[in-house]
């Protein structure tokens, strides 16, 4: 086995196991959404964390960010006021725009939430070190900027 195709191998196996990682990324999603709340939708719960993550944005920021129509990000928007995670208010640098930002509630499921996640991958990656992990999140980084 010639060293190109050695590392066009290795290359599909990574290829194959971020494919098995994305499912299983819906699926953890779709549970992460049910545990914040009971009618949140998967989309819904991205939108939030992003929401939580940035601390303040608004729905165009949103909608540029996951490649999502402006109406659907309004809809899910919506529901997450609905549901007490978030509220829409006055952007302080332009009056007429809004600024979504969590709530108290939406911050503390958040949290619970994260702590759940983190848990489950600690106990996935607790036998590499600091070093491996930080070499994994680098490799991450670059498969999500190719």
């Amino acid at each position: 086995m010639s060293p190109d195709s050695a590392v066009d191998d290795a290359i599909l196996d990574v290829e194959q196991q971020l494919s098995v990682l994305f499912n299983r990324s819906r699926a953890v999603w779709k549970e992460a959404a049910e545990q914040v709340h009971p009618e949140l939708q998967p989309a819904g719960y991205k939108l939030f964390g992003t929401i939580v993550r940035l601390g303040e944005t608004n729905a165009h920021v949103l909608a540029e960010l996951f490649e999502m129509d402006k109406s659907a990000v309004s809809r899910q928007v919506r529901m997450l006021e609905e549901f007490g995670l978030v509220e829409s208010l006055p952007d302080a640098t332009d009056g007429r725009a809004r600024v979504l930002v969590p709530t108290a509630a939406g911050l503390d499921k958040a949290l619970a939430v994260r702590e759940i996640n983190k848990s489950r991958l600690r106990g996935a990656l607790s036998t590499r070190s600091a070093d491996e992990l930080r070499l994994f999140a680098e490799i991450l980084a670059e498969i999500s900027a190719a």
